[in-house]
């Protein structure tokens, strides 16, 4: 089981990661509407000081990196062990550390940009008013704010 964790659960995981999450339209306490993103616990968001920075949650991202490596271990898991015995493919593996290493260099890229904030917790409230899952791929619409505040006026 060690060298399937290390030839495919690992690279699954963040390949998986990246190009499958959850978006949540929320509205944090005394901030504006904001679009959230992680699966299953919002990890990352827009910085509210200067565009084009993030505000990320190191608790809630090491959750949501845990949870996509235990659903691949137990995936592997019971194929290896009540289904069939895995053998791993030499190509295979080569292909997909290559994808994992484009992953963490392209995050790591835009996690080092010196604006973005990063917090042990999140240290506001939010209200969540709408939710949704996406590829990376995929555009996300910024669902309507006068849906849920329909008392200001739009101009």
């Amino acid at each position: 089981m060690r060298q399937l964790t290390f030839k495919l659960i690992i690279p699954l995981t963040v390949i998986s990661f990246a190009t499958f999450t959850k978006w949540w339209y929320a509205l944090p306490v005394d901030a504006p509407d904001t679009l959230f993103a992680g699966f299953p616990f919002p990890f990352v968001c827009d910085g509210w000081h200067t565009s084009m920075s993030l505000q990320i949650f190191v608790t809630e991202f090491s959750a949501d990196l845990l949870t996509y490596f235990l659903f691949w271990f137990i995936v592997f898991f019971c194929i290896n062990r009540f289904w069939t015995k895995i053998n791993t493919n030499k190509i295979a593996t080569i292909v997909l550390w290559s994808l994992t290493g484009l992953v963490v260099c392209g995050a790591t890229l835009i996690a080092s940009n010196s604006n973005n904030l990063f917090y042990l917790k999140r240290p506001f409230d939010i209200d969540i008013m709408e939710t949704g899952y996406k590829f990376v791929w995929q555009q996300t619409e910024r669902p309507d704010y006068y849906k849920y505040h329909p008392e200001d006026k739009k101009e």
